[in-house]
């Protein structure tokens, strides 16, 4: 019997995606890498296949994915980053064995050896983290709008007003709710 795991919600930033495999933190928490084995499909889907991952390694995985999220949320709202987030952060960073490599496309992208463990794959989401969230790159980290899942998301967009982190989840849930609001208002019934 295969169990039904919720999809991946990937982005375009490697790191904010990650921290997308949590989501609805606000409200009804929904898990999508809850096995060992669930990490390594998201990392597969992510340009960083590894060849397993142990219960150990999905617990580390997690703590930086939520020492990203607090950082990130921290830096969106410009207070001060929590050490502990920044520590696990670079501690990722610096375990791992991954390069950047140059596509025939002119795209960057990481190459793992071929004795990748997650450790490698961890420390470039990290290496990712570190570049959003020390403004390195073009884009401002902000919070989605939706009360029930406040994601960080890395906004690329030319007005940098996003206000969802997707558009097909909490921006399109957020206007059906506004829109059935509106109908069922008594001012608009007459």
């Amino acid at each position: 019997m295969r169990v039904e795991f919720p999809e991946f919600r990937l982005g375009t930033v490697l790191a904010t995606s990650f921290t997308g495999t949590l989501s609805e933190r606000q409200g009804d928490a929904v898990e999508r890498i809850p096995t060992p084995e669930r990490l390594v499909d998201w990392l597969a889907v992510s340009g960083l296949a590894v060849d397993s991952c142990t219960s150990a390694q999905l617990d580390l995985a997690r703590e930086l994915r939520e020492s990203i999220h607090a950082a990130a949320t921290a830096a969106a709202i410009q207070d001060a980053l929590p050490a502990a987030a920044v520590q696990v952060i670079n501690d990722c960073s610096a375990q791992g064995r991954a390069a950047a490599v140059l596509t025939p496309e002119g795209k960057r992208r990481w190459r793992l050896s071929s004795a990748s463990c997650v450790e490698d794959a961890l420390s470039v989401i990290a290496a990712d983290a570190i570049s959003i969230i020390a403004g390195e790159r073009d884009g401002k980290l902000a919070l989605c709008a939706s009360p029930t899942c406040q994601a960080a998301f890395f906004d690329t967009s030319q007005s940098r007003t996003r206000r969802w982190c997707d558009m097909g989840t909490c921006g399109n849930r957020e206007k059906k709710a506004r829109f059935n609001a509106k109908r069922r208002s008594p001012s608009s019934a007459e």
